[in-house]
């Protein structure tokens, strides 16, 4: 087996599925006696990642402004004196400033590239389908990048779905009862009161308009519950904040909707969820928060396209609504309250140690 050193390069290293694949193909490739490299603005993943034995380097290799281009020659200097075999790109900006860096090095390593979303289609975005081999995350994710790029030939695909760590997030797993209590004390969350979360970075994109609006109807329809909203602001979207708030206000749900913030274990609001929710109203390449909470036997509702909908297709398919559709939404909440939300099966085809041994195995066929 070859040594490798493998270079990740990302926008930044903050909260994000981009960023949790990032961090734990690093972690599989140091404890496979690899070294692992990571390129990007840095992030609150920094710390936890060098601690495991990766290295990271500071660079702005996805700021969208024209400076990024002077980390051109930054990152092909770091490429040639770490020795670098293979350069993954996980995003496109950063793809682009790695495949500029990398035509003047002879040999140029290998270059991988992720496809995590499901992209607009462009010659922009088209740098993603020039890897030597490209990863894709989901049956939803590869189909789409195919129909669009007819340059992409399947022999260059590798269908690698993201993975859930089965030690992280167990099957039925409950909380102990003075946990719970805290938990539900720091939200003011009242006991015997249904608890609905809606997990992930809060975006115009992810569902909380509708997550809102649906807290509303549950209202008027003298259905009592919380509405948790798990995860943080996009620094650069305050007016959305603005305008989710002022909509709060308006429809009068300001004590049933709480922001619980970042979580790092965030699998302790899912074991207190009595619903967990996947509401993006464009399609996702992959559904993590729905794996992760179905892998802990919660019960997901989720909008039937991408990966969010190839993941409860799979495993739950129970949850699944029309995309957008507000009145099925509220029903099938209605009914999950009402008379008991269906059996979340102990299945899960979507396991981390799958995807970090496919994944390193796909660099030692490159290098080897």
């Amino acid at each position: 087996m070859t040594r490798l050193t493998v270079m990740q390069v990302l926008p930044a290293l903050d909260s994000g599925g981009v960023e949790r694949g990032t961090f734990e193909i690093a972690e599989a490739l140091v404890r496979a006696g690899h070294r692992s490299l990571v390129v990007s603005a840095g992030g609150m993943l920094v710390a936890p990642l060098e601690a495991t034995g990766s290295r990271h380097f500071k660079l702005p290799v996805g700021e969208k402004s024209p400076r990024v281009l002077t980390t051109v020659n930054r990152l092909r200097h770091l490429i040639e004196g770490q020795h670098v075999h293979i350069v993954h790109a996980r995003s496109r900006l950063p793809a682009w400033i790695a495949w500029r860096a990398m035509r003047s090095i002879d040999p140029r390593p290998k270059f991988v590239t992720t496809l995590h979303g499901l992209n607009s289609v462009s010659r922009y975005s088209g740098i993603m389908t020039r890897g030597d081999r490209v990863i894709a995350v989901s049956e939803s994710s590869m189909n789409y990048w195919l129909s669009h790029y007819p340059d992409l030939t399947a022999d260059r695909v590798e269908l690698i779905f993201r993975g859930i760590d089965s030690e992280q997030f167990p099957f039925g797993a409950k909380l102990k009862p003075e946990k719970a209590q805290q938990i539900r004390q720091s939200l003011e969350l009242p006991e015997g009161i249904p608890v609905l979360t809606l997990p992930g970075r809060i975006t115009e994109r992810k569902g909380h308009k509708d997550f809102v609006n649906l807290t509303a109807r549950l209202k008027v329809e003298g259905v009592d519950c919380r509405s948790l909203v798990v995860g943080d602001f996009k620094k650069t979207r305050s007016d959305f904040k603005r305008r989710l708030d002022d909509r709060i206000d308006r429809l009068d749900v300001r004590d049933r909707v709480i922001f619980a913030g970042h979580r790092d274990q965030v699998r302790n609001i899912y074991a207190l969820s009595d619903i967990v929710y996947c509401l993006s109203t464009r399609p996702e390449s992959f559904g993590r928060t729905a794996a992760e909470a179905l892998a802990m036997g919660r019960p997901v509702i989720g909008y039937d396209h991408g990966g969010v909908g190839e993941v409860l297709g799979n495993l739950y398919p129970e949850g699944l609504v029309p995309v957008g559709d507000q009145r099925a939404l509220l029903e099938k909440t209605e009914a999950f309250l009402a008379n008991g939300a269906p059996e979340v099966p102990d299945r899960q085809p979507y396991l981390k140690s799958e995807m970090q041994s496919r994944t390193l195995a796909l660099y030692q066929s490159l290098v080897g």
